[in-house]
Order: C-alpha cells, then sequence, then structure tokens
C-alpha cells in the first residue's frame, strides 16, 4: 500500500485500539493540531484525507492541547487518548511542558511534532537550531527526559517499528506516559510501500497482574498484627477501576481510608471509613490518624512529598508500609513490604485471604470521631461569613453544594488545589479531577476541555485562579468552536495566593506574589486594572460577573443551565481564613539573614526537619 509516511502513521493510529475486562475502545479517537512549515504537508495533509477515520481538532496553544489529551487520558483511565501535532520550532517546543506532566502524572500522550529536513537540502530552515557539535541534535531533543520513549523517524522503513514501540509504552500502567515520535518534515511527505497488516485493527489488551501469594502471604501478617491501620488510596485505586472493591474491604475491615490528590474519590465523602485527604493539603482526621499508624497499606499511589509530608507525616516508631502496586519501583518505597499486582485484583485477594479480621472497634471508633470533627470544619468553610469579597472555601462550598453527584471540578495550580483536596467533597470515583503531579498553572481550562470530550454527560466544573488564567485561557475559544460546553469558575484575587502564603511561611513577606503596579517602592501601588472577564468574553465565552456569595451561586446555577462556555468571575479575599491540616512540608528556609522574620522562619524550619524521617 503506497502511502506517505503521515498517511500510514494517520492511518495506523486510527486502527488501535484497547482492551480491557472485555471492553473495547479506539485508543486515539482523535488528534489536536496546529499546522507549520514543519507538519501541514505531512501529517496535516494526512488528516485532511483520512478525516472520517482520525478526527481533527484544531488548538490554539500548543502546550493545551497536551493538557486537554492528558485530561482526555485521565478520565479514560489511560485507556484512551489523543494524539498531538505541531510544527518545528516554537511548535514543539511549546509541548515540553505538557510531556511532563503526562509523564510525570503517567498519563499516556502521543506527541508528533515536526522536525527538520532529515536528507538536509537547504540548512539551516526556518526555526532549525544549529547545533556545532551535529547536523542531527534538534530542538526536539527537548523532549528526551520527559519521554517514556523518544524516537526520530529519519527514513519511512523506520516508521513500523517504532510505531509498535510507542504502543507498547502507551498501554503499559507502568511505563506509560508522553511518547513523542519526531519527524522531519521531507520524510513526512515522502512515499513508501508499506505492508498491507500494519494498518489492520490491533487490540491491545491491558493486563491485570495478580499478587504473588507469598506477598499477600506477608501483607495478611502485616495487617493482622495492626492495632491502628490506615489505607492511602492512591490514583492507582481510580486507574485500575477498585473503587468497588476497596468499598467492600473498607466496610467488612473498618480500616479508615484517606486520599491522596489522584486518589480522591476512591471513596465517596460520606464512607463510614472515608477520613479524607491527607498529606500537607489533608485533613486533620487523616493526618492524626497517618500520625499514630502502625501499619499503614498504599493502594496505587507514589507517595509524593505532599502525601507523605516530607517523611514527617508517620510518627509511630514501629510503623510498616504494606505497598500496592502495579509498578514495582512505587512498591519498594518507604522499604515497605510489597505487593506488585493490579490494584483491584490485590483488593479482592486481600479481602479473602483476611476474611474474619477487622481493625479494633476503639480504632474505627476514634476514626469516626476524628472524621465527624472534621466534617464540622469543613460545613463551617463552607459557610464562613466573611463579607465580600469572600472566602475562596464559600466559592468553594457553593460549587459543591450546586454540582451534581457525576459532576468533575478540575483544576490544577495556586490556592485552590489545596483547598480543593481538604475541603471538596467528592461522591463519584471521576468527580474530582486535580492535577498535582507537576501542578501546572495553565492546565485547569486545557484539562478540562479534554475531561468533557472524553464523557460529555457529565458536567466540568474548572475552578482556575487569575494567575493560572493569565498563564492560558486560549483554550477557551476551542471549546466554543467544537461546541463543548464548560463551567469556568475565575477567581480573581489579584496575585498568586498560594506562593503568597508559602512566602510568609519562609519569612519572605508575600514578595513578588500580589499583581500590583510598581511604584517607587517596588510592586506595591493599586491591583492591577486588568478585566478578565473581558478576556474570557473576548475568546467567545459567555460570561458572568458575581459579586459576593448570593451573586456567585445565582450565576453558578444560570452557567449549569446554559449549553454554553460559560464563565463566572469572581473576587476572593487571598488573606481569608482556612483550615488548616497539622501536617508539615520540607520547603527549605535561608539559613542566615538580616530580617527577623526571616530567621523565625528558619528557626521554624529547623525545629520541624526533626520529626522529618528516612526510609530505605
Amino acid at each position: 500500500m503506497r502511502l506517505t509516511v503521515g498517511q500510514a502513521l494517520v492511518r495506523f493510529l486510527a486502527a488501535q485500539w484497547s482492551e480491557r475486562d472485555g471492553r473495547e475502545q479506539r485508543f486515539f479517537p482523535g488528534c489536536f493540531g496546529i499546522f507549520g512549515h514543519g507538519n501541514v504537508a505531512g501529517i496535516g495533509q494526512a488528516l485532511l484525507e483520512y478525516g472520517e477515520e482520525m478526527p481533527y481538532y484544531m488548538a490554539r496553544n500548543e502546550q493545551a492541547m497536551v493538557h486537554t489529551a492528558s485530561g482526555f487520558a485521565r478520565m479514560n483511565d489511560r485507556l484512551s487518548t489523543l494524539a498531538c501535532t505541531t510544527s518545528i520550532g516554537p511548535g514543539a517546543t511549546n509541548m515540553v511542558t505538557g510531556a511532563a506532566l503526562a509523564t510525570i502524572n503517567r498519563l499516556p500522550v502521543l506527541l508528533l511534532p515536526g522536525d527538520i529536513f532529515a536528507t538536509r537540502p537547504a540548512n539551516p530552515v526556518l526555526q532549525e537550531l544549529e547545533d556545532g557539535r551535529s547536523h542531527d541534535v534538534s530542538v526536539n531533543d527537548c523532549f528526551k527526559p520527559v519521554s517514556k520513549y523518544w524516537d526520530r523517524i529519519n527514513r519511512p522503513e523506520q516508521l513500523p517499528s517504532a510505531l509498535m514501540a510507542a504502543m507498547r509504552v502507551l498501554t503499559d500502567p507502568v511505563e506509560t506516559g508522553a511518547v513523542t515520535l519526531s519527524l522531519p518534515q521531507d520524510v513526512q511527505a515522502e512515499a513508501f510501500d508499506w505492508p498491507e497488516e500494519l494498518f489492520a485493527r490491533r487490540v491491545w489488551r491491558i493486563p491485570r497482574p495478580l499478587p504473588e501469594a507469598r506477598d499477600l502471604d506477608d501483607a495478611c501478617e502485616a495487617l493482622r498484627s495492626a492495632e491502628r491501620p490506615l489505607i492511602v488510596a492512591g490514583g492507582g485505586v481510580i486507574y485500575s477501576g477498585a473503587t468497588d472493591a476497596l468499598h467492600a474491604f473498607a466496610e467488612r475491615t473498618g480500616i479508615p481510608v484517606a486520599e491522596t490528590q489522584a486518589g480522591k474519590g476512591s471513596l465517596a465523602w460520606d464512607h463510614p471509613s472515608a477520613v479524607g485527604a491527607i498529606g500537607a493539603t489533608g485533613s486533620t482526621a487523616a493526618n492524626a490518624l497517618a500520625r499514630d499508624a502502625d501499619v499503614v497499606v498504599g493502594i496505587g499511589t507514589r507517595y509524593s512529598d505532599f502525601t507523605t509530608a516530607s517523611h514527617s507525616l508517620f510518627q509511630n516508631p514501629g510503623v510498616r508500609f504494606v505497598n500496592i502496586n502495579v509498578a514495582r519501583a512505587d512498591a519498594f518505597k518507604l522499604g515497605g513490604t510489597t505487593v506488585v499486582a493490579d490494584a483491584r485484583e490485590a483488593l479482592t485477594a486481600l479481602d479473602a485471604a483476611l476474611a474474619g479480621w477487622t481493625a479494633p472497634d476503639a480504632h474505627r471508633e476514634n476514626a469516626r470521631d476524628l472524621t465527624a470533627r472534621w466534617n464540622t470544619v469543613v460545613d463551617g468553610a463552607y459557610a464562613l461569613d466573611h463579607g465580600d469579597p469572600p472566602a475562596q472555601s464559600r466559592i468553594i462550598g457553593i460549587v459543591n453544594e450546586e454540582s451534581g453527584p457525576r459532576d468533575v471540578v478540575v483544576c490544577a495550580a495556586g490556592s485552590m488545589p489545596g483547598d480543593l483536596h481538604r475541603l471538596w467533597r467528592t461522591r463519584d470515583p471521576k468527580g474530582y479531577h486535580v492535577e498535582y503531579g507537576y501542578s501546572c498553572m495553565g492546565y485547569e481550562i486545557a484539562g478540562g476541555l479534554g475531561v468533557k470530550m472524553a464523557d460529555p454527560s457529565r458536567e466540568v466544573f474548572v475552578m482556575v485562579g487569575d494567575g493560572s488564567y493569565l498563564m492560558m485561557a486560549q483554550e477557551l475559544t476551542t471549546a466554543v468552536a467544537e461546541g463543548i460546553k464548560l463551567v469556568v469558575v475565575l477567581v480573581q484575587n489579584h496575585g498568586y495566593a498560594s506562593i503568597g502564603n508559602l512566602s510568609e511561611t519562609v519569612g519572605a513577606d508575600r514578595f513578588g506574589t500580589r499583581h500590583r503596579v510598581r511604584t517607587g517602592t517596588g510592586l506595591d501601588g493599586a491591583p492591577i486594572p486588568v478585566d478578565l472577564a473581558a478576556n474570557a468574553a473576548s475568546l467567545g465565552a459567555d460570561v458572568l460577573r458575581a459579586t459576593g456569595a448570593d451573586e456567585f451561586r445565582a450565576a453558578l446555577r444560570k452557567a449549569a443551565a446554559s449549553p454554553r462556555t460559560t464563565v463566572v468571575h469572581v473576587e476572593t479575599d487571598p488573606l481569608a481564613p482556612a483550615p488548616g491540616s497539622d501536617a508539615w512540608w520540607d520547603v527549605p528556609v535561608a539559613e542566615t539573614s538580616e530580617r527577623g522574620a526571616t530567621r523565625d522562619a528558619r528557626a521554624r524550619y529547623d525545629d520541624a526537619k526533626k520529626a522529618q524521617r528516612r526510609y530505605l
């Protein structure tokens, strides 16, 4: 079959499917792209010719379209994703941040950046990096450290093996992340005689590895000896579809369940065993239980520093860890007993093996009491009468109360992810979508677009602060163009609230975190007279302005009822009080300073550092 490399690539991608538990779905139901001289005549022409097989979506920012693909993949439990194509040069390097986000979060995305001429007829071409060390170096080499697989297709003959390797990585729950196939622009347009079997329908089965019997025995032995056990549910619980198994296991054994950012929604917030978020952005209930836990069962978690509060949270001198994870590297963390297996299969086997055993009644009662007290704190944060502008917790509470059980909240960076982790009451495993592996400013709207594309039946509430909005709001236009409805809650607090809070804790007094006009003494003048609501309207979205909590609730209801993408703009007070977590995060403080606030912060840091533990 004689096709160009671009045409062969598109035809191959259209024929790839994934399967788990007997359910098959297209692995690439579409391709995002922005065209330039490096891909318009190759992949661009192919997408035009084979548009029925591979729908094309026009993005407005290259980084954003990778975020959209990541949001789509996460919502689909990594069983389906979107491809992304760009021209050479800045179009390609704009995707590097998106690639890093996907790889860190272990989300499959396929990146197809154009590259310089393989045949080198007219070096340097437009946007080519001239590197005196080698004519084979281009800016696309930047993708190597943030890709799980990287290849440059310098000859058509190289394409089939590269495509198979790419699919192997993309469909592997352990190895998945960004995959980059760098495509020289002349090679994209080159014709070649391909074997027809390259374009046959191919189904990639996603396995469910079973736990080893001896590993299961070790896990059971640890739990049977536990007096104060705790489960830490990570993203792997949701990706593996293990939420029902966790529900049954927790209900039968009575072990309290805390949740990471990625694992939030593993249990409904009001399940008897649910104790809320854990770590630096966690609940006081989960963190109190973590401090006393003698056995911690981590299920599908990477144990990031926020989750483990920089190794200072688990303070029981004899604490032991049992780690259930499909990735062996994560299962070995914190010197834990390892169960390398699919989360659903491991939980089912563990439940059967522990038949008859339950957590001690006193421990269960303590967990319920701590959680009840925390829920009272959340009630207070939702109803906080702070006046105008309202507190951020009040805005979050209104969105939570007005959203439906299956609706999705999307966020990524700033102060809101911490507040959402602590305060959001999740009712559905897919109802909470906060990107906190990379915590990338600008992810929110683009990621929300991917979430909605993955499941149009759900209402998607994107919560974004003014700092993140200023980073990347262009995909509002894409949502409008495609008729994809989002509700965007744009919270204006005139600065970087999260880093402002952190700045104070390290003795830097919110330096460089407020959006203010420069005066003779620095950036300490009046708020910059920006109108982000007008900006959103200029991008094609409907806009509602709200002043105060009551107006915000009314506007949110109107936005939810609308069939169009609607931005609800509301101002909040960045200094309004919010509940704390009673956990510590290791952010080093200057060891010497002429400023008293910094010296005081260093003294607090040195004191907190004493509780930090090191694990093998």
